[in-house]
């Protein structure tokens, strides 16, 4: 039996809260002032880095011995990625296309329904605009085969660490590539694939838990004082996720509630910012004077309709699906 991590789906949860903060903060006209809203909340649009941590180490623990040891048939594999992500982001997209109908935006639906949007050049596709990450995910979704090679060996998995190292920096100050290009990003899934090959001997660490915790609080000061940069952003991510995977027993990060977030997370990030223009256009979100307090109720909003919304659709789904098969 394949031990299951379940505090991931607590980190899952908080990262995508964190999200929904910082597009609410990004996208409303309000003036709000201090070290929260002015460099905290504004900095949480890395956690889409931590997402990638995650999704790695999480398909590696789902596929990686089944592909090492040649028993993944690739066929369904990739059927289940599709028919996992695309019913809920085509949806998304009709609702952008019929709010915002054009033939560029029509453009844009048609390379979002392929799911491959991520393999194009220096794409800025502004139908359900934060899909750029799944785009970047589905990409990975795609090498994973060569992922698996790069990590069958720990070798091959750190000098593989440094290679893409090397390439997200020269994305950065030669290509003109950032976050939306898998080879920017890469590194990142390199690190969730690094976790999982030495998730055993991480565990067996004495107090690792704390180790842990501690290293990340540590490596946060960093971040906020004096290193601004991917390399921190990564050990905060690598650190998170090894922390999420020593916890047993409840906890913040292992309960009812955050499990039921983390577990549709990936529906929340893709629809929160469509439901948060639908609020948007009905003048909903400023029937209140105090900024502050508006602040808050939008993001509380708009994560408990965007929940609503992705567990109505994934039940739909499941009553469709149910009567095809009869």
């Amino acid at each position: 039996m394949k031990k299951r991590y379940e505090a991931i789906d607590g980190l899952r949860a908080l990262a995508c809260i964190g999200i929904v903060a910082m597009h609410m903060k990004e996208n409303l006209s309000f003036q709000l002032e201090g070290f929260l809203f002015d460099k905290f909340i504004p900095s949480l649009t890395n956690l889409v880095f931590l997402f990638m941590v995650i999704s790695a180490f999480g398909m590696c623990c789902g596929y990686f011995d089944k592909m090492i040891d040649k028993r993944l048939d690739i066929v369904s594999f990739y059927k289940k990625r599709y028919q996992k992500i695309l019913p809920f982001f085509a949806f998304l997209c009709i609702i952008d296309l019929a709010m915002n109908p054009s033939l560029e935006s029509l453009y844009e639906v048609f390379a979002n329904l392929t799911l491959c949007f991520g393999l194009i050049p220096n794409a800025k596709i502004s139908v359900i605009g934060v899909g750029w990450f799944l785009g970047v995910v589905f990409a990975f979704y795609l090498l994973f085969p060569f992922f698996c090679f790069l990590i069958s060996s720990k070798t091959r998995a750190w000098f593989a660490l440094a290679v893409s190292l090397v390439m997200n920096y020269i994305c950065n100050v030669y290509f003109g590539a950032g976050r939306t290009s898998i080879v920017y990003c890469f590194v990142f899934f390199m690190a969730g694939g690094i976790v999982y090959i030495y998730r055993d001997r991480i565990m067996q660490i004495r107090g690792i838990r704390w180790i842990s915790l501690a290293a990340v609080l540590v490596v946060t000061v960093l971040y906020y004082t004096y290193l601004h940069n991917i390399l921190i952003i990564l050990l905060i991510d690598v650190f998170a996720l090894i922390y999420a995977m020593s916890i047993d027993g409840k906890t913040i990060l292992n309960n009812a509630f955050v499990r039921t977030i983390g577990g549709i997370s990936f529906e929340i990030y893709l629809c929160h910012m469509v439901l948060f223009r639908v609020f948007e256009k009905t003048k909903l979100l400023k029937v209140i004077s105090n900024e502050y307090v508006s602040y808050v109720l939008t993001v509380l909003v708009v994560l408990i309709s965007s929940s609503i919304f992705a567990v109505l659709f994934k039940k739909a789904m499941d009553v469709i699906e149910q009567k095809l098969k009869r």
